[in-house]
């Protein structure tokens, strides 16, 4: 069986880890704290503790994997972190698997678009954020040593969503001057596409893949749903004034060429996210918003 590295096997790297052990694959996992290797100690595949901004402790764990996955995670850090996690990390481990096919997840926040427009994978990427552009240098690297880039779109599934999070909590606002198309995607999708493009490594080699779900919708529009599915007032509509994680952006990134490799979805779109995982595993936080 195809032996693989999960280096990051975090919210995304471990629904992507089970994926490949229930395909047969031997799939080692890497993550970067005691608590979450005790969190993950009863997987039945190995998870060790390392640091991949570390050449040293990448070197010392090589060994032989058919493939590598990059998808560790930046636990919210400035652009300084990006570069160690991101950067350094893509270096020791195209160093330390010379020979070993690596996907690398970055992010559509490296399309600047603000116009709304449908943006693929051969759309202008100037990113205004330094996180982002470190992104695309890590892309760059990997592209040049025959890998793959899976653009992940905002990542939601279950006990996560930034949006619902903000409608139930009171921080979310309608901005009329400003509204935007919100570009999200499924963990377990997000597994999905990962898996599908090793296995069509044959096809995938030194290419881009946007990874994002089939329905870009206006914010605003995510939250006058969620308003009547949960039978709650819509959020004020007032100016906005919290930052954005992913940038000042307004596009609709499009996951056609994904598609034509015959990815397909089990939460298509925002309302199916909603109601068949999300929903459910925020029950208890809705029961208390809602008392």
């Amino acid at each position: 069986m195809p032996r693989i590295l999960i280096a990051g096997c975090g919210y995304v790297g471990e629904a992507t880890a089970d994926l490949l052990h229930f395909a047969g694959w031997n799939v080692e996992g890497w993550v970067h704290s005691k608590e979450s290797a005790a969190r993950l100690s009863t997987k039945p595949y190995p998870v060790r503790v390392l640091d991949i901004s570390q050449r040293g402790e990448v070197g010392k764990c090589a060994g032989i994997f058919d493939a590598v996955i990059h998808c560790a995670s930046s636990r919210g850090g400035d652009a300084g972190t990006y570069r160690q996690i991101y950067l350094n990390g893509a270096r020791h481990l195209l160093e330390a698997f010379p020979k070993s096919k690596i996907l690398f997840t970055s992010s559509t926040s490296v399309y600047a678009q603000r116009d709304g427009s449908s943006v693929t994978e051969e759309s202008k990427t100037t990113p205004l954020r330094e996180t982002s552009r470190i992104l695309l240098e890590v892309e760059k690297l990997i592209l040049e040593k025959g890998g793959i880039v899976a653009r992940l779109a905002g990542i939601y599934g279950p006990q996560r969503s930034a949006l619902l999070s903000k409608f139930l909590n009171g921080t979310a606002t309608i901005d009329p001057d400003n509204d935007r198309f919100v570009n999200q995607v499924h963990r377990n999708d997000i597994a999905s596409a990962l898996v599908l493009l090793l296995t069509r490594e044959a096809q995938t080699s030194g290419q881009i893949y946007n990874v994002v779900d089939d329905q870009p919708l206006l914010q605003s529009a995510c939250y006058r749903w969620l308003g009547q599915r949960l039978n709650r007032p819509p959020p004020p509509i007032r100016k906005s004034e919290q930052p954005r994680k992913r940038g000042d952006t307004n596009k609709r990134v499009s996951n056609a060429k994904l598609h034509q490799l015959g990815w397909t979805l089990d939460y298509p779109t925002f309302s199916d996210a909603m109601d068949k995982s999300i929903l459910p595993s925020f029950a208890e936080t809705i029961a208390g918003a809602c008392q």
